[in-house]
C-alpha cells in the first residue's frame, strides 16, 4: 500500500488555493481604490522629477557628507510613505528625487527639511486686514471651566485666543514697512540666496521691539519664505502659521526637534481631527515638564521650518511623561507625512525646491509589452514541450502556471496600494523567472513519479510514492532560491531590489502552487481511469521498460 501521508483529501488542497485566490481577488476588487492593475514603475510610466538645490546660511559650500546624509534621510522617508519605485540621487550639490505618476506635490513634501522647535508664543494677529498698526494680542484669560487633560490632550486655540503679551509700544509705526531689497543681477544665485536669508533674520529675528511689531505688520504670508529651516532658534521670530492666517511673534526656542524619540500619527475620536503624536526622549520630557508648567493657559507653537505648524493652549501644567501631540488642520495623508518627517529626524540643509517636471518613460509600455510578449512565447513553448514530453502530466503543468499567474497578479494589485509597491522591467524579469522555477519544481515530481514506475509500481501507486521523494528535493531547491533573493534585496540597490523581490515571491508561491495544485492534481489524475491509461498520461514506455525488467530479472532468476 502507498503511504497515505500528503495523498489524503487532494480536493481539500485544491479549495484552500481557491479559497486564497477568492479573498486576494475580493481584496483587489472591493478595498481600496479597486483598480485591477498594479503600480508600474518610472521606467514603465514615467514620473515626477524635483531637483533640491542646497542652502546654506552662510552661503558655503554644502559638504558631500552632509549631502550624503540628507539622502540618506529622505530615502527613510519616501520607505516609511510607501513609495515605490522612488529614486534619491546625488547630482552635484543637488538632490534629485523622481517619484512614479504625476503628482510632485510627494516628491516635494520629502525635502521638507524637518527642523522642528517648540516656541512660547508672545504675539498673534491674523494675518489677513492687518493695517499698519498692528493691534497688541489680548491677553488670555484662564479658562475657569477648563478639564483636566492628559499631555496628550492639549487643545488648539482659536485666533482670538492668544497668549499674554507684552505691554503694547505705544508708537505710530512708519507707513514704509520692511521690505527684502532688490534683487542684485551681479550676485549668483547661492549669493542672492544668502543675501535673502541674512535679511530677513535681520528683520523677523530681530530683538527690537519696534523691528518685530513692524515684521508682524509686514509680513506676507503668501510668498515664499527665505528663511525656511534657517532660522536661529536662540532669537525670537515672526513667522506665519501654515495655513496662512495668523502671524506670530514667537520667544526663542525652548525645546528642540532633536529630542523627539518617535512620531506618529492617528486621528482623534473624541475631536474627530487627525493629530501627530510626539514621544520625546528624557531631556526633551524633563523641558516639556518645564515648559507646560511655565505656560499654563497660554499658547505654544510647534514651529516647523520656521512655520506654525500648531499653536495650542497648555490646558494643564507641568505635564508630566515624554508624550504630547500636534493638532491642526491635518488630513490622514498629511498628519502621517509630518510624522515621517519627524520621525526619520531633520535634514542637515536647507533646500530650494525648483518646479517639478515630467519625466517620460525610459522603456515605455512597448518594452512592457515586448517583455511580456517575449515571457508569453517561452511559457507557451514550455507548456508545448511538456505536453509533448509527459502528456497529461504536461497539462497538470499548464494549470498549475495559470493558477501560479492568477496569484501573482493579484498579490502585485494589493502590493501596490499597501505598501507603494511598483512593478518595473526588472521586476518583470524576477516574476518570470520565478514562474520557470516553478515549472523546474514539477519536472522534479513527475521524475519522481517515472522512477517509481521504473520499479514496476502502477501509475496509482507511484504517484504518491513518488511525491513523498520529490517534496523534499522542491523544499531544499526553493529554499536555496529565497535565500539567495533575500541576500541579493538586502544588499542591492534601485531596480535590483524590485527583480529580488519578485523572485523572492514568486518562490514562495512556487512551494504552494506545488503542494495546494499540482501534487493534488496528479494524486486525483492517478485515482481516475481515463488518465491512468498509458495512452493518455504518456508514462506507457515507462510501464513498457518496467515490464521488461521484471522479465528479464524473472529469465536470471531461472536460470
Amino acid at each position: 500500500m502507498p503511504p497515505s501521508q500528503g495523498s489524503a483529501h487532494p480536493l481539500r488542497l485544491l479549495g484552500v488555493y481557491a479559497a486564497l485566490l477568492a479573498v486576494i481577488y475580493a481584496l483587489v476588487f472591493f478595498t481600496g481604490d479597486k483598480s485591477p492593475t498594479p503600480k508600474l514603475g518610472i521606467d514603465l510610466q514615467g514620473g515626477t522629477r524635483v531637483t533640491l538645490s542646497a542652502r546654506t546660511p552662510d552661503g558655503s559650500k554644502p559638504s558631500q557628507d552632509s549631502l550624503k546624509k540628507a539622502q540618506d534621510i529622505i530615502e527613510n522617508r519616501v520607505n516609511g510613505l510607501g513609495v515605490g519605485g522612488s529614486e534619491v540621487v546625488i547630482d552635484g550639490d543637488n538632490i534629485v528625487i523622481t517619484v512614479p505618476g504625476d503628482d510632485g506635490q510627494q516628491a516635494r513634501a520629502l525635502a521638507t527639511t524637518a527642523k522642528l522647535y517648540i516656541r512660547p508664543v508672545l504675539q498673534a494677529v491674523p494675518a489677513a486686514g492687518r493695517g499698519a498698526t498692528p493691534q497688541t494680542a489680548p491677553a488670555t484669560q484662564p479658562a475657569p471651566a477648563a478639564q483636566p487633560t492628559t499631555p496628550e490632550t492639549t487643545q488648539p486655540a482659536t485666533p482670538e485666543t492668544e497668549q499674554s503679551a507684552p505691554a503694547p509700544q505705544q508708537r505710530v509705526f512708519p507707513a514704509q514697512q520692511p521690505t527684502q531689497p532688490p534683487a542684485d543681477p551681479s550676485l549668483t544665485p547661492t549669493e542672492e540666496a544668502t543675501k535673502e536669508i541674512q535679511a530677513a533674520k535681520a528683520v523677523r529675528q530681530s530683538t527690537d521691539a519696534s523691528v518685530q511689531q513692524a515684521a508682524l505688520a509686514a509680513l506676507d504670508c503668501g510668498k515664499a519664505d527665505p528663511l525656511a529651516g534657517n532660522d536661529d532658534p536662540a532669537l525670537p521670530l515672526v513667522t506665519c502659521s501654515t495655513d496662512g492666517t495668523e502671524v506670530f511673534l514667537l520667544d526663542k526656542s525652548r525645546i528642540d526637534g532633536q529630542e523627539i524619540k518617535d512620531a506618529t500619527s492617528g486621528l482623534n475620536q473624541q475631536q474627530a481631527r487627525h493629530e501627530v503624536y510626539l514621544d520625546f526622549k528624557s531631556g526633551g520630557s524633563d523641558a516639556w515638564a518645564a515648559l507646560t508648567g511655565e505656560y499654563v493657559y497660554k499658547r505654544v507653537a510647534f514651529v516647523l521650518d520656521s512655520k506654525v505648524v500648531s499653536a495650542p493652549v497648555v490646558q494643564q501644567g507641568p505635564q508630566q511623561g515624554g508624550r504630547t501631540q500636534i493638532s491642526g488642520n491635518f488630513t490622514a495623508t498629511s498628519a502621517k507625512e509630518l510624522a515621517n518627517t519627524l520621525k526619520y529626524g531633520s535634514l542637515p540643509l536647507s533646500f530650494q525646491t525648483s518646479e517639478a517636471e515630467t519625466v517620460s518613460a525610459t522603456l515605455g509600455l512597448s518594452s512592457l509589452k515586448a517583455g511580456l510578449l517575449a515571457g508569453a512565447v517561452g511559457l507557451v513553448v514550455v507548456l508545448l514541450y511538456c505536453l509533448t514530453y509527459y502528456r497529461m502530466l504536461g497539462f497538470v503543468t499548464g494549470l498549475s502556471l495559470v493558477a501560479s499567474g492568477f496569484a501573482v497578479y493579484g498579490i502585485m494589485v494589493l502590493l501596490g496600494r499597501w505598501i507603494g509597491f511598483t512593478l518595473d522591467l526588472a521586476g518583470i524579469a524576477g516574476l518570470i523567472i520565478g514562474i520557470g522555477m516553478t515549472a523546474d519544481s514539477f519536472v522534479v515530481f513527475f521524475e519522481r513519479i517515472k522512477d517509481e514506475m521504473r520499479e514496476g509500481r502502477s501509475f496509482r501507486s507511484a504517484a504518491p510514492r513518488g511525491w513523498q521523494r520529490a517534496r523534499r528535493t522542491i523544499l531544499s531547491g526553493n529554499a536555496v532560491s529565497f535565500i539567495a533573493a533575500a541576500v541579493l534585496y538586502i544588499l542591492a540597490v534601485g531596480q535590483v531590489k524590485g527583480f529580488a523581490f519578485t523572485l523572492g515571491l514568486t518562490t514562495i508561491l512556487d512551494v504552494v502552487v506545488v503542494f495546494l495544485v499540482t501534487s493534488p492534481l496528479v494524486l486525483l489524475a492517478s485515482r481516475t481511469a481515463f488518465w491512468s491509461k498509458p495512452s493518455v498520461n504518456g508514462l506507457g514506455a515507462i510501464q513498457q521498460i518496467a515490464r521488461e525488467r521484471k522479465a528479464a530479472e524473472a529469465a536470471l532468476g531461472k536460470a
